[in-house]
């Protein structure tokens, strides 16, 4: 199973980008607290849209409660690692991924990060921006995680208008 770990997020629309990419790629979203807005936020529900009821989000106090009741494999995302995220294994599809993102202005608290030194990884970019948008960071970074383990539970056709609906007349 994969999951998305958002660490102290500020900015509503991307965590609520983050929960409609999180419903469309089968992966569990988790918060860690605190949070710059309410789960109930209009801006985080509009760009969510109507996918809330379908989301498995689970919200944690602190870091300390996240890892006493999560272990598995832990990866952080961080402009400061020197490992590119595609050099990463994430192909065994039954252990538990969890993908780590940090707060939209400082990313994830250091301490944890030096905890996790070994675990933490770049996504290249130019030099031009200090980061790229959160919600698109998680995109990248949960699409690459299931290319890696060939999409498990997810549909290459279109499935609302059916496979075939370029093709008729």
């Amino acid at each position: 199973m994969n999951h998305i770990v958002l660490v102290h997020p500020v900015i509503a629309g991307n965590t609520g980008n983050i929960m409609r990419t999180c419903v469309g790629t089968d992966t569990v979203l988790h918060i860690i607290k605190p949070m710059g807005f309410e789960l109930d936020d209009k801006k985080m529900k509009r760009a969510g849209v109507d996918y809330f009821d379908k989301l498995t989000l689970h919200v944690y106090e602190d870091f300390e409660e996240f890892e006493a009741k999560n272990p598995g494999e832990y990866h952080f995302f961080t402009r400061y690692s020197k490992l590119c995220y595609t050099d990463q294994d994430f192909s065994d599809s039954s252990k538990e991924h969890y993908l780590f993102f940090g707060h939209e202005h400082d990313g994830i608290p250091k301490e944890i990060l030096t905890k996790y030194i070994d675990n933490c990884l770049r996504i290249p970019m130019s030099d031009k921006v200090r980061s790229l948008n959160l919600s698109n960071c998680a995109a990248i970074c949960i699409y690459e995680t299931l290319r890696q383990q060939s999409y498990p539970n997810l549909s290459k056709v279109e499935v609302q208008k059916g496979e075939e609906f370029l093709y008729e007349l």
